[in-house]
């Protein structure tokens, strides 16, 4: 008996001594265990705080956090307008099964109790939470939950969202607190490439707004650079369709100059009000505005269903110091995100360079139009001053010639030579009126150098010779149309008068641009203005004439013409000069 007591009294020690053993074993276990799973989340820190494309931060992030608390399942919700998931990404469920879920989470539900209480969520089963609103077809079994709210800067950025713990227990206060370690690494590498990316959107922009000046400041049409503007704008953004509407002057419309991506066609070449609709909102605000569903907003209330297909839109106005010139208008198709802060910040900066670079581009243009319509009346001008008077005095002389040449045939050959200069003269003469002729429809219509030279033209058959013309300064740019017309007017009264009373045989007509007055010269050799005068028609025809320069501010003074006959000035300010 004794023997076995003091066996019996052996194995106590030996067995406390295994369990002692044990104990140490599993702590020991737990510590490698915890130190482990603690050099994992430093791992995980670095290896997400390394990421500067948001995409693949935000994917980072949700791998990450599977692995750390040994979660089958996984996703990162991105909270945006409306505190509704503007994006979702799931970690652990394949595309076919997701393909057949349908459509991803907008925020209801267990994953909105999250949204609407940004604080951490652990549940043993969550099909209990009372928020809870069960699965789609399709879904796969999900029951224990883990979720932790990110935020950036102390505002929500979005949601950590973890389900079932492998090998069937439930998430426990260690994996939350891992959860929310990760959290809050997350935060700052979202900040980190949301500056990032904000940083290249800018520079996109200043290039794209560079690639415009350059292009318009070359010489490329006006039509390509308002389609590069719209492809540019379209890429940076990920818009599915741009549209850039014009302002046309003097009226409450906008016209539909062009439109790129999907359903363009409805918005091309169409004339709309500024009244209901997005581009008129963003004048009448005088900025960018902007909508989650373009189709259904208050404000477009003209033909919403040219929107149809379309959610979130944004419109800016392309205007200088000048004024307005349009609206770039930007939408995405329904479903996808709203266009973020980042990326149209600098949008209203490119509108503006835009409208800029067409300003400056336009200014240039006309100043090459000034100066080539400078150019050209430098030449009729001197065509007419140079050599048409030295080409007539040469016939004079030729002509005065004639009576010492005795010789028949010697005698027969200066006539022909007069005549041919006399011929030389007429096409020099039509040379002039092609050239100013020609100025007029380069200006985009019918200017008054050209329709003072047909004028002339169509007076010839009636006068029974060609009128000698004479134009100087800038006569298309600086009349405007309505006294243009005054002058056509008074031009042909004067005329059909030489033609009816004046017998004369040639007419000197100048129209001078100078000190912001247009003068209408009009003298001939005729009889003269003092015989003749009993005639009725003359007398209501300079009546007519005075009277439509009284109506313009102006003045009309009649006299004997230097070589006698009459001379008739017709002079008015122009308006804004």
């Amino acid at each position: 008996m004794a023997g076995e007591q003091r066996g019996s009294s052996e194995q106590l020690p030996r067995l406390r001594l295994d369990e002692l053993l044990e104990e140490l074993q599993v702590r020991i276990d737990a510590v490698r265990g915890t130190r482990d799973r603690l050099q994992g989340l430093l791992e995980a820190v670095l290896s997400v705080g390394r990421e500067l494309d948001l995409p693949q931060v935000l994917r980072r992030i949700v791998e990450t956090a599977v692995t750390l608390v040994d979660a089958e399942y996984g996703a990162l919700g991105v909270i945006g307008a409306g505190r509704k998931l503007d994006e979702f990404l799931p970690v652990g469920i394949n595309g076919q099964v997701q393909a057949q879920i349908g459509d991803l989470p907008s925020g209801h539900g267990l994953l909105g109790e999250l949204i609407r209480h940004p604080e951490p969520l652990r549940l043993r089963e969550l099909s209990e939470h009372p928020a809870s609103s069960g699965f789609p077809a399709h879904h796969p079994p999900m029951h224990t939950f883990l979720g932790v709210p990110i935020r950036v800067r102390e505002k929500v950025f979005g949601n950590l969202y973890l389900t079932e713990k492998r090998g069937g227990t439930e998430f426990d206060a260690e994996d939350l607190a891992v959860l929310s370690t990760l959290a809050v690494a997350a935060g700052v590498a979202i900040e980190n490439a949301r500056l990032y990316e904000e940083a290249r959107l800018r520079e996109r922009w200043l290039t794209a707004g560079a690639e415009l000046t350059n292009a318009l400041l070359s010489g490329t049409p006006e039509a390509r650079v308002l389609e590069l503007m719209v492809e540019r704008a379209l890429a940076i953004t990920a818009a599915d369709i741009g549209v850039v509407d014009l302002v046309v002057a003097e009226s409450q419309e906008l016209q539909e100059a062009l439109a790129l991506g999907e359903g363009a066609e409805v918005h091309q070449g169409q004339r709309i009000p500024r009244q209901g609709t997005l581009a008129g909102a963003a004048l009448s605000d005088g900025g960018l505005v902007a909508t989650e569903d373009v189709a259904s907003d208050p404000r477009v209330t003209f033909a919403p269903e040219r929107w149809k297909g379309m959610g979130p839109a944004v419109a800016v106005p392309m205007g200088t110091a000048d004024g307005l010139r349009g609206v770039l208008v930007l939408a995405r198709r329904t479903g996808r995100p709203s266009f973020r802060q980042a990326e149209i910040a600098p949008l209203p900066g490119f509108a503006g360079q835009a409208a800029l670079a067409l300003e400056m581009a336009g200014r240039r243009r006309d100043a090459e139009q000034i100066s080539l319509l400078e150019d050209r009346d430098r030449i009729a001008r001197d065509l007419h001053d140079l050599a048409i008077q030295r080409l007539f005095a040469t016939g004079m002389t030729l002509q005065s010639a004639q009576r010492f040449v005795r010789h028949p045939e010697a005698s027969e050959r200066l006539t022909r030579a007069v005549d041919d200069l006399d011929t030389t003269i007429k096409i020099i003469r039509s040379t002039i009126f092609g050239l100013r002729a020609h100025d007029a429809s380069t200006v985009g219509g019918p200017g008054l150098r050209g329709r003072v030279a047909r004028t002339l033209e169509e007076a010839v058959a009636v006068l029974g010779f060609t009128p000698a013309l004479r134009m100087e300064g800038l006569i298309d740019v600086d009349v405007p149309a309505t006294v243009a017309d005054d002058a056509v007017a008074v031009l042909s009264e004067a005329l059909a008068n030489i033609t009816r009373h004046a017998r004369a045989s040639a007419t000197d007509v100048s129209v001078v641009v100078r000190k912001g007055q247009l003068t209408l010269s009009v003298t001939d050799n005729g009889v003269g203005i003092g015989i003749g005068m009993e005639e009725s028609g003359r007398r209501s025809g300079l009546r007519n004439i005075a009277e439509r320069a009284e109506g313009l501010g102006g003045t009309l003074t009649t006299g004997s013409g230097p070589d006698g006959g009459t001379c008739l000035e017709w002079q008015v300010p122009l308006p804004g000069r």
